[in-house]
């Protein structure tokens, strides 16, 4: 048998008023913690019997949803508009910064203009210098090229590169050109660098000087290079190099040869005769060799006996004096060679 009006049956009945309050209230307090974070809410601050309470409109909540269902409420939002008027009222009023509107004029591009580039060297101050020569035929009327300087690492075209700058040039129509240029200090006095424009052949001069570089010492270290001064202070100067001595000039022709080079020859030293002794040695003959004693005389067995003459026995040596003494009558030797 169908019913007409109820639940079906097994689905537990029908919800009521009640619940269906409950439900929604749930349902709402889920997608606004999606969408609202409470902890960024100034006004939300939990207690510590674990309810909630509006610090602004001092009122307790049991869960997050009912605290969300208040701030949107008619009693939050007064509440809100009465502290920012407030807030408004009590703050200095300070004066708003002018801020000047510059008008960006978008033109359409025609192209790059025709330029030339001199390079030129002066002889007398030792600098180089750049002629640039650039060609507008097409630029706008009462509009003046104008040009400027720009860093490496200001340009994001190419890669940072410290040794070299830009140079730029910019006049409408024409898209804007840059030349790559060395990262040289300029000289910019009056007699070397100038720009000119010339309306009537419509061409842009600009020609410019870099300062020349100071000369370097040579032979000697920079102090940066080793780090061994300081900076400011002056570097010590180092000593000269050692000099060789000349070699001695060579003898004349047709000369003897001189005494060695060294040194001189010392004059042979006399030494004393030795003191007499009683069975001491006796002293040399002037001729150098003691003479040979006369043979014997008579027969007998010694008759012809001559001295040195026995099989392996050496020939007598003379006599020599005390340590350190030489014999009167032999010239000392000679000294030896110095040189």
């Amino acid at each position: 048998m169908d019913r007409e009006w109820g639940s079906k049956p097994g689905s537990g009945g029908a919800a009521s008023a009640q619940n269906e309050a409950v439900d929604r209230r749930e349902r709402l307090r889920r997608l606004a913690l999606e969408t609202i974070d409470l902890a960024k809410d100034p006004y939300f601050m939990r207690n510590h019997l674990g309810s909630y309470e509006c610090k602004l409109c001092l009122t307790l909540h049991n869960n997050e949803g009912n605290y969300l269902a208040h701030t949107q409420g008619k009693r939050h939002q007064t509440n809100l508009a009465k502290r920012a008027a407030r807030e408004a009222k009590e703050a200095p009023a300070q004066p708003q910064p002018h801020k000047l509107k510059v008008s960006i004029r978008k033109s359409v591009k025609i192209g790059r203009p025709g330029y030339r580039v001199t390079k030129q060297f002066d002889h007398d101050t030792k600098q180089r210098s750049l002629l640039f020569q650039i060609e507008y035929p097409e630029i706008e009327d009462n509009v003046k090229p104008r040009h400027r300087f720009m860093s490496s690492f200001e340009q994001k075209i190419q890669p940072y590169d410290k040794r070299f700058q830009f140079l730029l040039f910019a006049a409408d129509p024409y898209e804007i050109i840059a030349f790559k240029v060395p990262s040289i200090e300029i000289d910019k006095s009056t007699p070397k660098f100038f720009s000119h424009w010339d309306p009537d052949s419509k061409m842009f001069t600009l020609q410019l000087y870099f300062k020349p570089k100071p000369p370097e010492a040579k032979g000697q270290p920079s102090p940066a290079a080793n780090g061994s001064a300081a900076p400011g202070v002056p570097p010590h100067p180092l000593p000269p190099p050692p000099q060789a001595q000349p070699p001695p000039p060579p003898p004349p022709q047709g000369l003897p040869p001189g005494p060695p080079v060294g040194n001189p020859p010392r004059a042979p030293l006399s030494v004393p005769p030795p003191p007499p002794m009683a069975n001491g040695p006796r002293p040399m003959p002037p001729g150098g060799n003691l003479p040979a004693p006369p043979p014997p005389s008579g027969s007998g067995p010694m008759t012809n006996f001559t001295a040195g003459s026995q099989m392996g026995r050496p020939p007598m040596l003379p006599p020599q004096g005390f340590p350190g003494q030489q014999m009167q009558g032999r010239p000392p030797p000679p000294p030896p060679n110095m040189g």
